[in-house]
């Protein structure tokens, strides 16, 4: 794939209540790029000029991140309010649907939105993040999964999670992002810098870790227990070598899809997967739309 180079432009815009960051590239259909912890905008720096020449890609830092306006409270983290996030910056961008494409957090913000507003979703690309409730479950049942998330207990704590990440933040983006990944020249100085240079301040981590604290007083919510059905055309784009999340959260869920429903797994790739395989996630997602 060699894309036409597209301007990338950032720019402010208002969205429920808040101003959100955003970074736009190409015309046409909506592209919503939703990024997950611990990142923002950039994540998507490798995708967006492979998709800007087929629609209007946008990415923005997601609540609490990056340029975004930062909420103190956990409560304003909750996960219908996410949601809502999604449908406020589709209608502040001029539109009534879109194609959403989440990773990580961003992902479960993905299918949140998807659950609430199926009717503004053209489409829902996951990738690396099973349906909320699936992963909830697993925690809880599945010993292998409940090792590989213990970070999300540590989160629960006050103050510690983001005073620690910010002391060890020269070294934390090195063993979260290049260290975590299979093919370890996809994350350069320059892109950890770029890391750091975003989560200069401790108070740079609150926002990102109260998803977790607030993911967990919703535990028992029905969008956290439940698994819904899903009516939208729904692909899932997996790297089989993540740390954080099992292969088995995908398997067996074709029962609670309605539409079409596809499974694209990327073997030795790790968790970031739209870093280490750019133009694979990118040929999936244009198959797909």
């Amino acid at each position: 794939m060699n894309p036409i180079p597209y301007e990338i432009s950032h720019r402010f815009l208002p969205a429920n209540g808040l101003r959100f960051h955003i970074v736009e590239s190409g015309q046409g259909e909506l592209v919503l790029l939703l990024h997950g912890f611990p990142e923002f905008w950039y994540s998507w720096a490798k995708v967006i000029p492979l998709l800007a020449p087929h629609a209007h890609v946008v990415a923005p830092d997601m609540r609490g991140y990056g340029q975004t306006d930062k909420p103190k409270r956990v409560r304003d983290y909750h996960h219908k309010t996410l949601a809502a996030d999604v449908a406020g910056l589709i209608h502040a961008l001029g539109y009534e649907r879109a194609t959403i494409v989440g990773h990580d957090w961003g992902g479960g913000v993905a299918w949140e939105f998807a659950r609430l507003y199926p009717h503004m979703v053209h489409r829902l690309v996951a990738i690396n993040c099973p349906p909320l409730a699936v992963l909830n479950k697993s925690i809880f049942t599945n010993w292998q999964q409940f090792k590989k998330s213990w970070y999300v207990f540590f989160f629960q704590l006050p103050f510690l999670p983001e005073w620690r990440m910010h002391r060890e933040r020269k070294s934390f983006f090195w063993r979260a992002l290049r260290g975590w990944a299979v093919r370890k020249e996809a994350f350069t100085k320059t892109d950890i810098e770029a890391y750091e240079k975003t989560y200069s301040r401790r108070s740079d981590f609150t926002g990102p870790v109260h998803y977790y604290r607030s993911a967990a007083r919703a535990a028992f919510d029905r969008g956290f227990t439940r698994i819904p059905k899903y009516h939208n055309d729904t692909l899932i784009i997996w790297g089989e070598e993540d740390r954080a999340l099992g292969n088995w959260l995908i398997d067996g869920l074709e029962p609670h899809f309605t539409g079409r429903f596809v499974i694209r797994r990327i073997p030795n790739c790790s968790h970031w997967v739209q870093h280490e395989q750019p133009e694979l996630v990118a040929n999936y997602i244009l198959e797909f739309l």
